[in-house]
């Protein structure tokens, strides 16, 4: 299947480069002139990646991203900011907004291309994997609905689930996301509300809930089978989250 690509690009003659390099790729190239004419074609379109220019007139790139990434369609389609300077703060701020890279003008074809491929990939790759998954929990028992549906943070979710019983840092997390924490930070707490220290705690609890249900495991052994080497303090987190010890709620169970 060929990718679609859509250029965001006010300036015609960088914008007609980059639309014939990509149709001579036999990608299916498609361009817009401006922020607006952009977020109507992606959103009539639903591009496979965006590549948009963060200087243009009336709607900047920062705001066709803010725009583009409110419909549930288009939240997991790479985007890319092109820009003639990046600064530290502007690295941050398109991050925060959901950007997934930065291409530098002027840029080479080839560094243009590369960029595309290696995004595209890493789309490919994330599907796969949540194809795997959902193969996985359809196969066996999981506390996967637990996560809300959130197409950005899927990896984040997948990770979590597959790795709870073990010690956790942020930085595994947004390691294996392909996030900064700072990114990965935000991201979770502005399309969750939680963070992600959060979302670990609930699925080892998903877990303790189960174990306390349905088998006859001591508390110490439930506390390590869900990530927490000292049952003391996975007795005070269970109290924390459900108001009473888990012994306590077994017996009401």
């Amino acid at each position: 299947m060929v990718a679609k690509i859509l250029v965001i690009e006010d300036e015609a003659e960088t914008r007609e480069i980059f639309l014939r390099c990509l149709s001579f790729e036999n990608f299916n190239a498609i361009g817009a002139k401006d922020g607006e004419t952009g977020i109507e074609l992606a959103t009539q379109q639903h591009p496979d990646l965006i590549v948009c220019d963060i200087m243009m007139p009336r709607i900047d790139g920062y705001g066709v991203l803010t725009a583009i990434r409110k419909h549930e369609s288009l939240l997991s389609v790479p985007f890319i900011f092109l820009t003639a300077k990046v600064t530290m703060a502007d690295l941050r701020r398109g991050m925060a907004l959901g950007a997934d890279d930065y291409l530098t003008k002027p840029c080479t074809v080839e560094q243009f291309l590369s960029a595309i491929a290696t995004r595209l990939q890493r789309s490919k790759d994330i599907k796969t994997s949540l194809r795997r998954h959902e193969s996985q929990i359809a196969k066996a028992p999981s506390f996967s609905n637990i996560f809300p549906d959130c197409p950005k943070l899927s990896p984040v979710f997948q990770f979590i689930d597959s790795h709870y019983q073990q010690p956790i840092h942020l930085s595994d997390v947004a390691q294996a996301a392909g996030y900064t924490p700072a990114y990965l930070t935000n991201l979770a707490q502005s399309h969750t509300g939680k963070t992600v220290k959060k979302w670990i705690t609930e699925r080892r609890m998903a877990q303790a809930r189960q174990m306390l249900k349905n088998t006859a495991h001591s508390i110490k052994q439930i506390a390590e089978e869900t990530g927490y080497a000292d049952p003391g303090y996975f007795t005070r987190q269970f109290r924390k989250l459900h108001g009473v010890t888990p012994k306590v709620w077994r017996s009401h169970s």
